[in-house]
């Protein structure tokens, strides 16, 4: 997550040398593609209810585990499916490299460049606040979908791209640490606070106790700024709470995860033609060391919904081992073929992105309207959801095949 920054080009031409005229465009990374491919197609896989088929077949551990990797976990850990964001926005950190060394080579000057990637951020901003607006009365102002949040962030990693690795990490640093404080500074909730008027229900499990209450659902520093900001800007009736916990201020560490793709696009093209497989893996081991390490010492928890400093550290290093998996079995092995779906989705992720968004249940009405419901029940009614959805998911794909095959990319 997100989409249009990350189906910029993922070459390895130098990022401050010119490309003499002539010569041709280095091929694309192929294991970046397909990472991202498979990041869109979880995200897009929605559509196939593995939690409706898991209700209808409650014995069946196997959709049980399907349903709980295609749901976000309620607060602290992780599924699969919690991957998605992270890895979107990761990407979008590795893509950097490549189009800002695209557009060097095509001689634009900073400004220019600057002044592009600003229009991007804002375009990011907007098109989040547009899919997040198409069930309401009016424009939704709200600030954590995938794409703004990336949005808002997305300027400062692309200045942060042209300096020292060193001062990049100092960023990422400072960065985890200030927001961890104000956390940690803000009053955490007492023993009396009224869970229930913030939307969180009454067998909520969930909650931490101690020093850790200072990141419980809907009762910490970012709600306190949702509550003011959020009501500043026009709206049918007040903000009170997200439901899911999801706050405007999770784009400060999601910025820090979009600067650990950079790094990763950074050591890809510093090792060019070679893949720095064996530095992803440290990257991976020790960001996930580190976040378990604030986890269990009770100093940070790591949760997803309010995109914790610990989850941050978590999250990265498992997308650092999506990311040395990929390249080994593509780069290293030289395994192509089997990855080509998830590249013609990787390569187009905007329109996927925005297919999944607005198409999904005008697909879902017209397949009904034209073939009925018995088709979809010939494996039983409790598989019914999973065959509409994976019609739709065929659907979606073939139209970016067919995208792909007439070079149709949509970029920002």
């Amino acid at each position: 997550m997100s989409a249009t920054l990350a189906a910029q080009p993922t070459s390895a031409a130098p990022t401050n040398v010119a490309r003499p005229a002539g010569v041709a465009t280095p091929p694309r990374n192929v294991a970046v593609d397909a990472y991202r491919g498979l990041v869109m197609l979880l995200m897009m896989g929605e559509v196939m209810q593995f939690a409706a088929v898991s209700h209808a077949y409650p014995d069946s551990i196997a959709w049980r585990i399907l349903a709980y990797n295609q749901s976000h976990v309620e607060w602290a850990g992780m599924s699969l499916h919690d991957t998605i964001q992270p890895g979107f926005t990761f990407l979008v950190g590795v893509a950097l490299p490549y189009s800002i060394a695209s557009r060097v080579s095509q001689g634009q000057s900073f400004t220019r460049r600057l002044l592009h990637t600003m229009w991007r951020s804002l375009v990011l901003i907007f098109l989040g606040i547009f899919l997040r607006s198409l069930h309401s009365p009016q424009t939704n102002f709200t600030f954590e979908d995938t794409l703004t949040q990336i949005g808002l962030g997305y300027t400062f990693a692309w200045l942060l791209a042209y300096c020292r690795p060193r001062w990049q990490w100092t960023a990422l640093g400072t960065l985890l640490f200030g927001y961890w404080l104000a956390w940690a500074l803000y009053p955490a909730p007492g023993l009396g606070f009224d869970y229930a008027a913030v939307g969180v229900p009454a067998d909520w499990h969930y909650n931490f106790t101690g020093f850790l209450s200072h990141w419980n659902k809907n009762s910490n520093l970012g709600q306190a700024f949702d509550v003011w900001f959020l009501n500043v800007l026009p709206r049918p009736s007040r903000f009170l709470f997200n439901g899911g916990g999801y706050l405007t201020l999770s784009f400060i560490p999601t910025l820090g995860t979009m600067l650990l793709g950079l790094r990763a696009g950074e050591w890809f093209r510093a090792a060019a033609p070679k893949i720095p497989i064996r530095r992803f893996l440290i990257a991976a081991v020790a960001l996930c060391a580190a976040a378990l390490a604030l986890h269990f010492a009770h100093i940070c928890p790591i949760v997803k919904r309010i995109w914790t400093p610990a989850w941050t550290l978590w999250s990265g290093g498992v997308c650092f081992a999506f990311l040395a998996v990929f390249s080994w079995i593509i780069d290293v092995k030289r395994y192509r073929r089997w990855a080509f779906p998830l590249v013609v989705v990787g390569m187009n992720s905007i329109a996927a992105y925005m297919i999944a968004h607005l198409w999904e249940e005008f697909l879902i009405e017209n397949l009904h309207i034209n073939f009925g419901y018995l088709v979809f029940r010939v494996f039983g009614t409790g598989l019914e959801p999973f065959m509409v959805g994976l019609t739709v998911m065929l659907l979606y794909w073939a139209t970016l095949y067919w995208m792909y095959r007439k070079k149709l990319f949509i970029r920002i």
